[in-house]
C-alpha cells in the first residue's frame, strides 16, 4: 500500500515538516520505495515534482526539504508498486486539466476491474489502476457539467463517485482542483487541524520537532491529511471507511452522502 499526504491552509504554508515525515516512509521507516511525488498549488497553477526513486534516498526530495515552497493546497504520495512497473509515468500525484484548472489526484489501494470503466477524453499515460480511476472520475464530472461547477455542486457529486470506485477495492484518495482538497477514506486516513493556540509537534519517523507558534500567526488555520498520523503529540482523528472530507482554507467538512455523515445523521435522529 502507498501513503498519502495532503494539506489545506488559509494562507500559503510551508509543508516541509510534514513532508519530512512522509519522505522517511519512502524506503526507510516504511516500505514505500517505488517512487514519490508532490504538487503545490500556487494561484491557478500547480508546481509538481515526481521521482521514481525512493523518497528517503532521493536527491530531489532532499532539495524540497530545504526549499520553502509555500502553498494553500498540497498533494503528496509515496508509492509501493502493486499495479504498474516502477517508472516516472506511474508516480503520483497524477495531473490533468479540466475546465481550465489543474487537477491533482493520488490514491492508495487496489481497484479490481477499474480498467473496464469507460473513459472520455482523458487517457492514462502510465499503467496503474489509480491513473485510470482518475481519468474516469474526470470524465464523469465533464459529462455532468460543460463549465466549472461551484464547489457546492462538486461536494454533492464526488462522494457517490468515490463510493463507486470504493466498490472495486480499497480506495483511499486525495483529489484537488486548486480550490478544494477532497479526501476519501477507504480503509486508513487521518486528519489533524492546527489553529491558535499553536503548540509543538514531533514527527514519528524522524527526530524533528517544530514550534508552530513561532512559525504562524494567530489567524492561521492548517489541516493535514495522511494515511497514518505523522506526529506523536497531536490529536489526529481517524476517518471512518467511506468518509469523504472537503478541506477549504484549512477548515474541514464531512460531506453529505459519505459514511460518517450518514452515521451522524442517524445518531442525531
Amino acid at each position: 500500500m502507498c501513503e498519502l499526504l495532503g494539506m489545506s491552509a488559509n494562507v500559503p504554508t510551508d509543508i516541509r515538516f510534514s513532508f519530512a515525515g512522509l519522505a522517511r516512509r519512502g524506503g526507510e521507516t516504511g516500505p514505500h520505495a517505488d517512487g514519490w511525488g508532490i504538487g503545490f498549488y500556487e494561484g491557478r497553477g500547480c508546481r509538481t515534482f515526481h521521482d521514481p526513486e525512493p523518497s528517503a534516498r532521493s536527491d530531489l526530495a532532499r532539495l524540497l526539504r530545504a526549499y520553502p515552497i509555500k502553498s494553500r493546497i498540497v498533494v503528496a504520495h509515496v508509492r509501493r508498486a502493486n499495479r504498474g512497473r516502477v517508472a516516472l509515468e506511474n508516480t503520483h500525484p497524477f495531473g490533468r486539466e479540466l475546465w481550465g484548472r489543474p487537477w491533482s489526484f493520488a490514491h492508495n489501494g487496489q481497484l479490481a476491474g477499474v480498467k473496464r470503466l469507460p473513459l472520455g477524453r482523458h487517457r492514462p499515460i502510465g499503467t496503474t489502476d489509480s491513473e485510470h480511476a482518475f481519468c474516469w472520475l474526470l470524465g464523469e464530472l465533464e459529462a455532468r457539467w460543460s463549465a466549472l461547477p461551484s464547489p457546492r455542486r462538486l461536494d454533492a457529486a464526488l462522494p457517490a463517485l468515490f463510493r463507486r470506485l470504493g466498490d472495486l477495492g480499497v480506495f483511499n484518495a486525495l483529489l484537488s482542483d486548486g480550490r478544494t482538497l477532497y479526501a476519501h477514506c477507504g480503509k486508513h486516513l487521518s486528519v489533524v487541524t492546527r489553529r491558535a493556540p499553536f503548540g509543538r509537534a514531533t514527527l514519528l519517523d524522524e527526530d524533528l520537532q517544530v514550534d508552530f507558534a513561532a512559525e504562524t500567526t494567530p489567524n492561521d488555520v492548517v489541516s493535514v491529511v495522511a494515511t497514518r498520523p505523522l506526529t506523536r503529540d497531536e490529536e489526529w482523528r481517524e476517518l471512518v471507511p467511506g468518509e469523504t472530507l472537503a478541506l477549504r482554507a484549512g477548515e474541514v467538512a464531512t460531506l453529505p452522502g459519505s459514511a460518517r455523515a450518514a452515521a451522524l445523521t442517524k445518531n442525531q435522529g
